[in-house]
Formats: structure tokens, sequence, C-alpha cells
């Protein structure tokens, strides 16, 4: 089992790390966030092809981080000799007893460990370096990594040269997008048929499809044809041209047959259904000794239920293996384990393993939907309660021409009540994700509710945003003052005479029915200070 893997300047990743589970990993992240570009390395790592094709067959300036790339670009055009970005992939395997995987063991990786594993290293070919060293001499004419004076080793970490043989088991890469549908239906029917059928009952439906044949030609239509057929001139041949379906050994049934389900061709059934096809099919032609496979988004054209359905096929035939899944649904989480998830941001990832035990344990119990919407937002503002929500999104709105949070990439998330710090321990492991917590002061000096989330906004992307107004202690009260009792009334459509009190106190008893009338009222609406601070 493969246990970690460093990269370094592959492609969105600069300088990488991430530890495996054992058994499954679920590959979460937004898009471009690296999760087709991590399967693709271990992918690399595990076989020394990309695309199906030798690593050096494939190598491209382009495969290079595009930091790594700048920097060296800026370095040669300032008149510099910069050593040419390299790429590395370090592939560690779990340790074991077996010989095969002892023989991988050395200290030539990136972390200077000793352990087993296996090395991509895309860098200049000292061969070349005389002539890499003139093309340096114009600088201005260097616009990417010049990769024609590259050279890939494919490397245990003894520093030895290796061969797919020289790694114990196999691969599998499965993308259901790319899996030729035709040839799994074959497969598909073939299964069926040699589990229900006898030997006499595939002979007699042989004889049977070969009689359907051998009719064609009698049909008094096809006879018409074949003779003007024959009369027609040919440039082509002297022999007589007729039509007619080939009966020999070569036109097996097996070829001819179509599987239908509800009477309907397997070829126009529903996308899911042949996705999910393709998927098991894959697994099943797959050698026994496949150690590693890999999965390109499951969820394609699933439904939730659907897709928890084939996840669960997957790990079932997969028990023996380590199985890596990447996914951009943010449906899945509960389906799949929390445990097994890994979050990929671009710059770094992360098991949620790694959060602390009472967080693992409360989001094992919640909709895994908050959590990736956490993740896959570019900033976050987390409320307590559904009409802060709905009021947090009106600010914004109007702070914003007109925009909604979620235009900018802003996802406004409801937290449940006290639950901030189960989110904010995940913000903690994603500074490049700017999260704001908008939150009642329940009647305490706003110094002492920031002081309880001392140890989250001493990162730079959490901030706490709360009213140091004691006498308004709610969203509510907070709404009434900053806009008036009459102003207010006038926003919520009603009438009569009321005080401020008795107007805070209805609004508290009717929170969803308020918050959606401030939320789609014409009428302007002056938002309390730490509101506006949350969405400036």
């Amino acid at each position: 089992m493969l246990s970690r893997i460093v990269i370094k300047n592959y492609r969105v990743f600069r300088d990488f790390e991430l530890a495996f589970n054992s058994e499954m990993n679920i590959l979460v992240g937004d898009n471009a966030a690296g999760k087709s570009t991590l399967i693709e390395a271990v992918g690399l790592a595990m076989t020394g092809r990309l695309h199906g094709r030798q690593m050096a067959q494939e190598l491209s300036p382009y495969l290079f981080n595009g930091g790594a790339v700048a920097e060296y670009l800026t370095a040669v055009r300032a008149g510099g000799k910069p050593a040419p970005p390299e790429i590395l992939i370090d592939l560690f395997l779990a340790k074991s007893d077996q010989p095969e995987v002892n023989r991988l063991c050395g200290t030539n990786n990136l972390l200077k460990s000793n352990d087993p594993g296996v090395r991509i290293r895309v860098t200049l070919n000292e061969d070349y370096r005389h002539e890499y060293e003139e093309f340096l001499k114009e600088p201005d004419q260097v616009r990417l990594v010049p990769t024609e004076y590259y050279k890939v080793d494919w490397l245990d970490f003894a520093g030895n040269r290796i061969t797919a043989r020289s790694i114990p088991g196999s691969t599998a890469l499965i993308d259901a997008s790319a899996i030729h549908l035709q040839s799994g239906v074959d497969f598909y029917l073939d299964g069926i048929l040699s589990a229900n059928l006898s030997p006499e009952e595939r002979v007699r439906l042989a004889r049977a499809y070969r009689g359907l044949r051998e009719q064609f030609s009698a049909n008094s239509s096809i006879v018409k044809i074949n003779e003007r057929l024959r009369a027609a001139p040919s440039d082509v041949s002297d022999r007589e041209l007729t039509l007619g379906i080939d009966v020999s050994h070569r036109a097996r049934w097996e070829n001819g047959i179509v599987p239908h389900l509800d009477d309907l061709p397997y070829h126009y059934a529903g996308k899911g259904e042949q996705s999910t096809l393709k998927i098991l099919l894959a697994l099943d032609r797959r050698e026994e000794e496949t150690r590693v496979v890999l999965v390109e988004e499951p969820e394609n054209h699933l439904s939730f239920t659907n897709l928890g359905r084939l996840v669960k096929k997957i790990g079932d035939r997969c028990a023996e293996q380590q199985v890596f899944i990447t996914t951009h649904s943010s449906f899945v989480l509960n389906k799949l384990g929390l445990d097994r998830l890994v979050l990929l941001t671009g710059a770094s990832g992360f098991g949620l393993a790694d959060l602390p035990a009472g967080t693992q344990d409360y989001f094992r119990k919640l909709s895994g939907y908050d959590t990736l919407r956490l993740v896959l937002a570019r900033r976050a503002i987390l409320v307590e309660g559904p009409s802060d929500e709905l009021v947090v999104q009106r600010a914004y709105h109007d702070a914003h021409d007109g925009r909604m949070p979620i235009d900018d990439g802003i996802d406004v998330i409801n937290a449940r009540g006290l639950t901030f710090k189960r989110f904010l321990d995940i913000a903690a492991r994603l500074p490049d994700i700017q999260v704001t917590v908008v939150t009642d002061n329940d009647a305490e000096d706003g110094t002492i509710v920031r002081s309880r989330y001392a140890a989250y906004t001493t990162y730079d992307n959490v901030t706490v945003c709360v009213s140091d107004d004691t006498s308004c202690p709610t969203l509510e009260p907070q709404m009434v003052k900053a806009n008036g009792a009459d102003r207010m009334k006038q926003i919520l459509g009603l009438s009569g005479s009321m005080t401020d009190e008795e107007l805070a106190t209805h609004m508290k008893n009717n929170k969803t029915t308020c918050a959606l009338a401030i939320f789609e009222t014409g009428l302007p609406v002056t938002m309390p200070e730490y509101i506006r601070d949350a969405v400036a």
C-alpha cells in the first residue's frame, strides 16, 4: 500500500505532501485544486507513464508548476544562470517484510527518510549542459522551460533505475469518460450468458442466430436487390456483386446480439447507468495483482443515492486494494465516510482524520454538504441560523452593487448554532480561504465573545464579527435599533403601535418570516455595524 506522496513543481503542486489512508481515499476540492493531478501523479510514479505513454514522450513545459517557472524566467531575464526547475514525485510505500518492497528502500527522497518508495525525477540532462548554457545567452528568447534538454528518471529510493517489474503489484486507472462502452457491453453480456446458459442453450442460440442470417438472403426484397446488383456494371471486379450477412465463424452471434434493459438497447440507457457499468466492469477486468485503484469522478451523471451505491460497490470489490477516488460533488460525504476524505486546496491537502476527535465526531453526525461548502468556497461567512443567513446575504447585496455573495465565490453557511469552532478547526487548515464568523453577543461584551475564538483568530484567515452593544443581544434588536421601529415595521409590512422591545419580540417569534421580508424588501435597509464589517 501507498503511505504518502511528496511532490515538487508538478503542475498545480509547488511543494506538496499528503499522507494516505491505507484503504480508501476520497479526494475532494474545488476545480483546479489538484484532484486529477494527484491521481495522475500517483499513476505516473507507479507506472512511469503519463496518458498511457512513457513520461519522456509526454514531457512538456506545461507540466512544471507555474510559480516555479515564473521564478526561473525572472532570474534568466535578470542575466543570471539559474538551475532549471525540476519535477520530483516521491511515492512512499508502507513498510513491509516483503523482499520486493524492501528492495525499494533508501533515503533518495525529499523527506530524506529511510523508507521504501519510487521516484519520478524530471531534470536537466547533463549531456546537454553546454547547449543549455548557450541557450541562456539570449535570455529574451527564453519563454518556457527548455524541456528538450531534460531527461526523465524513474528510480527507487535507493537511487537505482527501475522498471514496471520492480514495483510489487500493479495500478489501475479508471476514467469512465475514456472507456469505450461497446467492449464493456460485450464483456457484460458474455458474463451474464456464461453464468446463466448451459452449453446446449448456447448452441441453440447460435443456430437460431445463423438461421436468421440465412433468411435474410431469401427475403424477396433482398432477392430483387441482388438481381439488380448482379446486372450492374463494375470496373472493380468481374465477379457478381450481391448483399448478404456474414455467416462465417468470424461473425459470431456474441458480436451481433445486444443486451436490452426493459426493451431498450443498452447503448440508449441513461448515461449514469452506462458510467456505473463502465467503472464496475473495468474493476472486474483488472488483474488480481492490482494493488492500487485510481477512479476519476465516478459521480458523473449519477444521483446522490446511486453514487452512494456505486461507491459501496467499489469499496466491496476493492476490499484488499487501496482506492483513490476523485470527486467534485458536494453531496457525497456521509456516503463515503469522513475518515476517508482528503481535502485538496491546490497548495495543500489534509485528511479530516487530522482534525480533533470531537470535531470528527461532530461532522460524522452532520450532513456532509456544509463541510464541503466551506472547503470549496473562496471565502465563507459563518452565521448562526437561517434568518442570519438571509440578512447577511441582503447586506452583501446592498454593499456590493447588487451582487449576491455566491456571485463572488462567497458562501454564507448556516453553522447551526454553537458549532463555529467545528468549522474553524477546518478553516485553520485552509489558509487560502477567508472565513468570517457572524455571531450574537447574547448580552456579553464583544471582547469576551471574541476571546472564545482567540485560538482561531491568531490565523490570518479567520475573523469574528460581533456587536459590542450589550443592550442588543441578538440580531432582531440590532436590526430595530439600526433602522428604527417605524422603518422596521414598513420593511416587515406591520402596522399599529409597537415599542422597540415588542417589535424585537415579534421578530424573534417569527424569525424566518421577518428575515425573508428584510431580504426581499425594496426599501433601503440599514445594517448593524458588525454585519457591515462581515460583508465588507
